[in-house]
């Protein structure tokens, strides 16, 4: 896995002076995101991408960045990692730009049919059309009700996990019953010095076969399942050492602790998004299925963010919305120039554009 790659991207984390002058600008850097820079670039269409969180990758490496997929085209498997290396990797000949860190706050339709863009931190952006690849939108892990307790964020108590090493040899309790919880779980079991999953029912939502797995472990005494919810807690000298779990029956344990990791799912966030004056159905954006135009001419939603017939949440009809998008949008970028399907594998132009050399058949 190349590792170095997110190091590599250029990136614009402060204000301008002037507005930026571009034909797209692309809301979101996750997989579906970086292909956009793709079909756009083999236009000749060049983007500039904005996401609110400091690394490319979306969902995929913040939730699960060594988990792995299997069902993304000619590739049995990768991880969320992998896939957005290799996104970024096959983007590179189009030199798309990244502003990082910063949130779309306004979005306004110009007089000459162009938008006004700026972000949370100020940048500015003209562009002739806007692409919405947000995923879920601004996702927010689900976070513990205990008052109190979020004092230890970020060094006791965790919604996600970026390193799981920090956790090896440490005392856990992981809270939730869905594959989130089950998947580091299981991962942790044996590396950890000691594992507790706490969950509020028998039943859980989890994969089957990682729930059987996990019973297992409990049989053999290799970790152990409490079922309750976290009612309060302990501390000494500024450190969470135990929390007290309260039972269906009403009796109340205390459990000790190194470490809280929590996975209640995520709360997904349209944010500034809903005042765009789009077309939404259930938090989701109304697009056609021929060009994946929104409500509003110019501006484009692909992925998990947008909705029509039929829709389905997965990463390979992004990347074929992607590609459809592409092409809608470059009425509005060449008005004057008729648009032909062109194929990577013999157009020597699309070559031209990809920097690499055309094949000699015989």
């Amino acid at each position: 896995m190349d590792t170095n790659v997110n190091e590599a991207i250029p990136r614009t984390l402060a204000a301008h002076d002037a507005p930026i002058e571009t034909d797209a600008v692309i809301v979101g850097a996750g997989p579906v995101g970086l292909f956009q820079v793709f079909e756009l670039g083999l236009l000749e269409i060049k983007a500039h991408v904005i996401d609110s969180l400091n690394h490319v990758g979306g969902q995929c490496v913040e939730l699960y960045p060594d988990k792995p997929i299997y069902d993304i085209p000619a590739v049995p498997v990768c991880t969320g990692q992998e896939l957005t290396d290799n996104l970024l990797k096959q983007i590179a000949p189009f030199n798309a730009t990244f502003h990082l860190g910063q949130e779309v706050t306004v979005v306004e339709r110009r007089d000459d049919g162009r938008f006004n863009v700026e972000t949370s931190l100020g940048t500015r952006f003209i562009t002739k059309t806007l692409f919405i690849a947000a995923g879920v939108g601004s996702f927010q892990p689900r976070t513990l009700k205990v008052e109190g307790i979020e004092k230890f964020e970020g060094t006791q108590l965790f919604y996600r996990v970026k390193d799981p090493s920090r956790f090896y040899g440490k005392n856990l309790v992981i809270c939730g019953g869905g594959d989130s919880a089950l998947d580091w779980t299981l991962a942790l079991v044996g590396k950890a010095e000691s594992v507790i999953l706490l969950h509020r029912r028998e039943g859980f939502r989890a994969a089957p076969a990682s729930v059987a797995k996990m019973r297992e472990l409990v049989e053999k005494l290799q970790m152990q399942l409490m079922i309750g919810q976290i009612s309060g807690f302990e501390e000494r000298d500024g450190r969470l050492t135990e929390i007290r779990v309260t039972s269906l029956d009403g009796v109340t344990r205390r459990v000790p602790l190194d470490i809280l990791l929590v996975f209640y799912g995520l709360s997904p966030r349209l944010g500034p998004i809903a005042n765009w004056g789009l077309q939404l159905e259930r938090k989701q954006i109304v697009v056609d299925t021929e060009k994946f135009e929104t409500s509003v001419p110019g501006i484009f939603a692909v992925g998990d963010i947008n909705t029509y017939p039929g829709k389905k949440k997965l990463i390979l009809s992004g990347f074929h919305e992607a590609a459809l998008a592409a092409f809608g949008a470059a009425r509005y970028v060449f008005p004057d120039k008729k648009i032909h399907l062109q194929y990577t594998t013999t157009s020597t132009k699309l070559h031209q554009v990809l920097g690499v050399q055309s094949p000699v058949f015989d």
